[in-house]
């Protein structure tokens, strides 16, 4: 039974048709962005120019479905877009993606290639449980600004991912929090993918079961369970 991950009633109510896949995973050996993860990068950028060569992200299926779920909650979704969109918008701009450690490199080239938002959490830092939630607005979320450690809050009415302690990340996938943020000393994590309709729970499956390949790459000998949230638990 998952005790660790819960979607408030609230929520569950708005968008009956969400659907979250978690891979948990244990044993993980963590690092400096190498060659290998590099590479995966540097890939990710290529299938996103080849997939947006004629067609805005904007236009994608998936990606059009978070921005109507973002406008729902109250967030304007040019301004503030779902993670896997920006990490798109960012490459079709000329830019590339931001190589940060190993395992963050293979969740972020997994999310431009499905097009799907997907976030990595170190549990030695998350104070459980985790709930998809409707903010109030006063709890903290720990972030940067300028270049210092900053304290941020939600907005009242804002879909957010949070612990105990806090945001997570906020606007639902938009931008991770430091406090649970993976580093090169993570040796145990969760990479959660958010979904919506069009896509289908078989994408979704087939999103995991290539992080799950990259991961075993990765950190040989990693312990790796699969939970699955919302219409799809």
């Amino acid at each position: 039974m998952n005790d660790l991950f819960h979607i408030s009633p609230a929520v569950a109510e708005r968008f009956p048709t969400y659907r979250g896949l978690v891979l948990l995973a244990s044993g993980l050996t963590n690092g400096p962005s190498d060659a290998r993860s590099l590479a995966l990068l540097r890939k990710a950028e290529e299938h996103a120019r080849q997939m947006f060569a004629t067609m805005p992200p904007a236009e994608h299926p998936h990606l059009a479905a978070w921005q109507e779920a973002f406008r729902a909650f109250g967030v304007k979704p040019k301004r503030t877009m779902n993670s896997a969109e920006a990490l798109i918008a960012r490459v079709l701009k000329g830019g590339q993606l931001p190589a940060i450690n190993r395992l963050a490199d293979a969740y972020n080239a997994v999310s431009v290639r499905f097009a799907i938002p997907c976030g990595g959490e170190d549990l030695a830092h998350v104070v459980r449980p985790v709930t998809l939630r409707v903010a109030d607005g006063t709890e903290p979320f720990e972030t940067n600004k300028d270049g210092a450690p900053f304290t941020d809050y939600p907005a009242p009415g804002e879909v957010v991912w949070a612990d105990e302690a806090g945001v997570t990340c906020r606007a639902w996938n938009w931008r991770q929090g430091t406090r649970t943020r993976l580093t090169e000393g993570t040796q145990e994590a969760y990479f959660l993918f958010d979904a919506l309709p069009p896509m289908t729970a078989e994408e979704l499956e087939r999103a995991g079961d290539v992080l799950e390949a990259l991961l075993a790459e990765l950190s040989p000998g990693c312990r790796i369970t699969r939970v699955h949230l919302g219409s799809a638990g």
